[in-house]
């Protein structure tokens, strides 16, 4: 494995265009990365099952498998932990909620941008090597996965079990906007709660974690959900 900083891993892209997959070999091969290519479900299915790979670019409209129940059956089946990153042109928001449910990690829309590409695939690295640190860190806000503490400049920050587990999830997706939707299935499942309840704990994180403080790192994206990340950053 390569270290943050550094990143050329082993990426599979499980994609049936084969101009946007050669596309996307040609350019992660030329990034310094091991990549291989699936054009349906089944092969990239059995590629899963004999290889290790860092991420996986999945497209959503795949033959003999389709990209949701692949993904369901990689995180399911064969329990995969890999990051996996959903290529697809269907850009309703219901899709994409189904592509989060089934276990997917993040999710760009064709046409895209090579770069933006790299960046949500160094992204997905990053948050899949948080399982083995003990702190994340946003900007100045630091989360310490053992002692539970939050701390930005210096001072500690007090929350109760539920907000931490949101801000872990805002944390971790610091490079995308997580949507009410997954944080309320997040956080309890698929048991009903409260109309108000998600919008009252992320009013009380953001009194904690924005409110003593200049700049401002929750975001609310109207009509979307919530991106947590540093605006001012260059």
């Amino acid at each position: 494995m390569s270290s943050l900083n550094d990143f050329h891993g082993r990426i599979l892209v499980v994609e049936d265009n084969t101009d946007i997959a050669s596309l996307l070999v040609d350019f992660f091969t030329d990034k310094g990365h091991i990549a291989d290519y699936a054009s349906d479900g089944l092969t990239g299915l059995h590629l899963v099952t004999v290889n290790e790979y860092d991420v996986i670019l999945l497209d959503l409209a795949l033959p003999g498998i389709d990209g949701i129940n692949l993904c369901q059956k990689l995180r399911k089946d064969l329990h995969s932990t890999t990051p996996i990153l959903m290529l697809t042109a269907r850009d309703s928001l219901d899709e994409k909620l189904i592509g989060f449910d089934v276990g997917a990690d993040d999710y760009l829309v064709k046409p895209f941008d090579l770069l933006e590409v790299y960046a949500r695939v160094q992204a997905l690295w990053r948050r899949s090597n948080n399982d083995n640190q003990t702190v994340i860190n946003v900007s100045n806000l630091a989360f310490n996965y053992e002692t539970l503490e939050v701390v930005r400049e210096g001072q500690a920050i007090k929350l109760n079990s539920i907000r931490l587990k949101i801000l872990r999830l805002l944390m971790e997706n610091t490079h995308r906007v997580v949507s009410r939707r997954e944080m309320e299935t997040h956080i309890w499942g698929d048991d009903p709660t409260e109309s108000d309840a998600l919008r009252t704990h992320l009013s009380a994180i953001r009194q904690a974690i924005d409110k003593p403080f200049e700049n401002k790192l929750l975001h609310t994206i109207h009509s979307v959900g919530y991106r947590l990340y540093d605006d001012q950053a260059a």
